[in-house]
């Protein structure tokens, strides 16, 4: 009995992903455990290994698909014994299966992010100039307009007379193009952009957002339309951490630990949260969660965006563990390699751009997490010591705070405590 290979939910929260790429091809046998594609989430890209044992049949959604409904039959399995020529594509599961004639039609997600909209197999189409609808995939259209071609001139080989991929990428650009711009598409803020470079004459190429990318921009904006944000910043003097940490970091040699600043100064988060836990907490509506233990979420630049990989109960491990742990997750994050649970969740966040001479920003809060840590330079700077003026180490940290849950005291209480933490670095490994 043929087997449906359907698109995985690769997180707690995933609804849909993008296909980017099969690593097999029909005919090809596989056992479970083989790496089958690799699929791109909101956060990561993943490998997707196969669970049962059969050759490949039939591929229904092909790489480079994106908004592919969890749930989706992306491709067919022969189990043993049964002669792929002979299976016919598997269908059904959890959501409508793209449609295998117009594969395509899966890779521009609808307008909403809704995901009964996402995996629609007709959305609505443009109207013509003529005023009879045209009926064609998003990914036609966007070719169609990138192209110049006027899709009423256009004959669709799809179901139903619908225009996809194959019909617009061998079309002529036609003299129509100019009204086939104003017409209604299926995204008209994205497309406001380019046509706004256009017309000013500036030189420019389209670079099409990833889905890492979207994500971003989607929570970050309801971040700073929803979260009251209240910043708080103190300066640090750095100093005595610095010569703490070259202390530690003669002794861990051996071991083949070397401490980052950014160690110390996740311990010291972890720390703060703990002593001022009513900053470790989470607004949801009419409840708040107070959370027990302090989980740090740790910004790391990686190609195309950003991704927090979390130090859990970092609070209660050593600073060399935090250590070698960070190195770790920093590095298969920017592989693409962290599972959903190394990165989704943590109950506060730390965002440390001192390696760039950044000296004071304010970050934005990560939700539905309630505080984020803001870590500039340090730097040589004209400090008050002993009631003496002298040239000492300093850095400003701000805190960004959600005040629906947090409020500015309790706020103040916990950048105290992370000042008093730093300056007197002893109380880290206690």
């Amino acid at each position: 009995m043929p087997i449906a290979i359907k698109m995985p939910a690769l997180s707690p929260t995933m609804e849909e992903g993008t296909l980017s790429k099969w690593l097999v091809k029909v005919g090809d046998q596989v056992s479970a455990g083989d790496i089958m594609a690799e699929i791109e989430t909101d956060k990561a890209t993943m490998e997707f290994e196969a669970v049962d044992e059969g050759i490949i049949a039939h591929i229904q959604v092909e790489e480079g698909a994106e908004g592919v409904a969890v749930g989706t039959v992306i491709a067919t399995l022969a189990e043993e014994g049964e002669d792929p020529a002979d299976v016919k594509p598997a269908g059904g599961g959890d959501a409508a299966p793209a449609p295998a004639p117009a594969k395509e039609e899966a890779a521009a997600p609808a307008p909403a992010p809704e995901p009964a909209a996402a995996l629609a197999t007709n959305p609505a189409p443009a109207p013509a100039p003529s005023g009879d609808r045209i009926i064609a995939s998003p990914l036609a259209k966007r070719i169609a307009e990138q192209k110049g071609i006027d899709l009423s001139s256009v004959k669709g080989s799809g179901p139903n007379g619908r225009i996809v991929k194959a019909d617009v990428e061998g079309a002529k650009p036609g003299a129509a193009a100019a009204p086939a711009a104003s017409a209604p598409a299926a995204s008209p803020a994205p497309a406001a952009a380019p046509a706004a470079a256009q017309d000013f004459g500036i030189p420019h190429e389209v670079e099409k957002l990833s889905g890492m990318r979207k994500t971003i921009a989607r929570r970050l904006t309801e971040s700073k339309q929803q979260v009251p944000h209240i910043y708080l910043t103190v300066d640090i003097q750095l100093d005595a951490l610095l010569k703490l940490r070259s202390q530690l970091n003669a002794t861990l040699e051996s071991q083949g630990v070397k401490l980052s600043v950014n160690d110390l100064l996740i311990k010291a988060l972890a720390k703060s949260l703990m002593a001022v836990p009513v900053c470790n907490v989470q607004f949801a509506g009419d409840t708040l969660l107070k959370f027990s233990r302090p989980d740090i979420s740790v910004a790391v630049s990686i190609d195309g965006g950003l991704i927090t990989p979390i130090i859990k109960d970092a609070g209660s491990k050593a600073v060399s563990a935090i250590s070698t742990e960070m190195k770790d997750l920093a590095g298969r994050a920017r592989e693409g390699k962290l599972s959903p649970e190394e990165y989704q969740g943590g109950t506060a966040s730390l965002s440390n751009m001192g390696m760039f001479g950044i000296k004071h920003f304010e970050a934005v809060i990560n939700p539905p997490q309630a505080m984020i840590m803001a870590i500039g330079a340090g730097e040589k700077r004209p400090y008050v010591v002993d009631d003496s003026l002298q040239v000492a180490t300093v850095m400003s940290a701000t805190g960004s705070f959600d005040h629906r849950a947090i409020d500015g005291a309790d706020g103040a209480q916990l950048m105290k405590v992370f000042k008093e933490l730093i300056e007197n670095p002893l109380g880290l490994l206690a």
